[in-house]
C-alpha cells in the first residue's frame, strides 16, 4: 500500500484519544500523536506500568500498544454502523531494549480487504532505532 488515503473519515487526534477513556490504553498513556494517509502513530511512556521485572520495556507492553494502534486504525476505515473489526493475532519480533523514554508505534496496513486487514506495526525508541515490528492481523465483522 502506497501513500493513498485509507481511512473512510479521517478521524481527529482528539476523537481517538477520547476512545482510550476507561480503558487498559489509558492506563498505559498510549496517546496518539499522528494521522497520515496511510499510517496511525501513537506513543507510550516507558516507565512502571511499560516495564518488566528487570527495568526493560515489556514485550507485552510493546504488542499492547501495536495492537491498540492496528485495532483503532481498522476501526477508522470501516462502516462502523455495519461492521467492527477484532484482532485475530498478532506476532511481535522484538529487536532492542529500552530502559527509560518514550517508544513511538506507526502501523500502515499491508492489506485491506472486505474481510481481513493485515497491519505492520513499527515502535521506534526515542533515539529513532527500531525496538520492534509486530504484524496485526484484524478480521472485519458485521454488526449483528
Amino acid at each position: 500500500m502506497s501513500n493513498r488515503i485509507i481511512w473512510k473519515e479521517i478521524p481527529t487526534l482528539d476523537e481517538l484519544n477520547k476512545l482510550s477513556k476507561d480503558t487498559m490504553v489509558e492506563h498505559i498513556e498510549i496517546v496518539y500523536t499522528e494521522i497520515g494517509d496511510d499510517y496511525l502513530k501513537a506513543t507510550m511512556p516507558v516507565d512502571k506500568r511499560t516495564v518488566q521485572p528487570m527495568g526493560l520495556l515489556h514485550g507485552g507492553a510493546s504488542a499492547a500498544l501495536a495492537e491498540t494502534l492496528g485495532s483503532v486504525a481498522s476501526h477508522c476505515i470501516i462502516d462502523r454502523e455495519t461492521h467492527y473489526a477484532v484482532g485475530l493475532n498478532i506476532e511481535v519480533h522484538h529487536i532492542r531494549s529500552v530502559t527509560k523514554g518514550t517508544v513511538t508505534g506507526i502501523a500502515r496496513p499491508l492489506h485491506l480487504g472486505k474481510t481481513t486487514h493485515l497491519w505492520e506495526i513499527k515502535v521506534f525508541d526515542d533515539r529513532d532505532k527500531l525496538v520492534s515490528v509486530s504484524m496485526l492481523r484484524m478480521i472485519v465483522l458485521p454488526v449483528i
